[in-house]
């Protein structure tokens, strides 16, 4: 059985919420249209949709303290606030991947992010069913959350291991596959995914883009979703804190694009957080860290992983 604290009306305010939010992106802010998106504004939507989450959970913790008491009310809270963190912190890994993919194809800045926007509305859709699928399958076999530490350990150490390798992007099976199977233009058509040129249709070097993106989109969820199960299991909270993550991840990702070599060692970060959620997992039989203590330690790594990052990175470091 399945259990959660949302009750059915709490779902349906937070799904119409996300749907006016990229309506008003899509119609109001022009997501969808061709857009450069500057520092400034990406500072802004991060710092708008990271301050969105923490109302979310404040809005949370007062709802169930009237409802169900202080101490639920603060588990709940806790667990949402750290759910949120550990997405936050590993949307950054694909924040380089994107990164990665957009430099590969040279696309221009002002088609990023539609193509961002698309893959933002598949990858909530892909979420959704890996959430349920995910709670599902823990509430059914318990002992699954073992195979997802293990899981976890072997992603963080061949993160880390590979933390410094960047993959070959025409050796991707999907890319390869896509290429064959349709036929491409050459340059890329304003930002049309396709276009019908002497009575065929033809797509666009950007709907590959898009396929990758939503490629890296599963293998993020892959990767996070079972690293939030060892915080809680209850449905509310994964999908959430998950949303709130990819909702941020646009904003995010213009704003690390321009300096993203200075933050090279949080790679180094992210898998050693992997590898501490799949401890936490492998040894709650034997002994519980409470959510506190794992946000204080997922906290302490990102923050000393970026300080790292920020001083191997400066000037004056360079100059020697």
């Amino acid at each position: 059985m399945i259990q959660t604290i949302a009750q059915p009306w709490m779902w349906a305010v937070f799904i119409a919420f996300v749907l006016g939010m990229l309506l008003l992106d899509v119609f109001a802010l022009g997501g969808s249209r061709s857009h450069k998106v500057g520092v400034k504004e990406a500072a802004i939507w991060s710092g708008v949709w990271v301050s969105l989450a923490l109302l979310f959970d404040l809005g949370l913790w007062l709802y169930l303290k009237d409802t169900v008491g202080t101490a639920v009310a603060d588990a709940k809270a806790m667990e949402f606030l750290a759910g949120y963190v550990i997405e936050k912190s590993l949307s950054v890994d694909n924040v380089f991947v994107f990164l990665l993919i957009f430099s590969h194809f040279s696309v221009p800045l002002q088609y990023q992010r539609k193509v961002l926007l698309y893959g933002v509305l598949g990858a909530i859709v892909m979420r959704i069913v890996m959430i349920l699928a995910g709670v599902w399958v823990v509430t059914q076999f318990a002992w699954v959350l073992y195979l997802f530490g293990v899981f976890l350990l072997v992603t963080g150490f061949r993160m880390l291991v590979s933390a410094e390798k960047e993959p070959d992007l025409n050796a991707n099976p999907v890319l390869r596959w896509s290429r064959k199977l349709l036929p491409f233009t050459d340059n890329f058509r304003a930002e049309k995914f396709s276009v019908v040129e002497g009575g065929k249709r033809l797509f666009t070097p950007l709907l590959l883009v898009l396929i990758l993106i939503e490629i890296s989109d599963v293998i993020f969820a892959v990767d996070s979703i079972p690293a939030i199960f060892a915080i809680t299991t209850d449905p509310f909270i994964v999908f959430t804190s998950n949303i709130f993550a990819i909702m941020g991840l646009r904003a995010l990702y213009f704003l690390l694009a321009d300096m993203a070599e200075r933050f090279h060692l949080l790679k180094f970060g992210l898998a050693f957080v992997l590898m501490f959620v799949g401890v936490k997992m492998l040894i709650v039989q034997w002994m519980h860290i409470p959510t506190a203590i794992s946000l204080l330690v997922i906290g302490g790594i990102l923050v000393s992983s970026i300080i790292a990052s920020l001083v191997a990175t400066r000037p004056e470091h360079k100059k020697h």
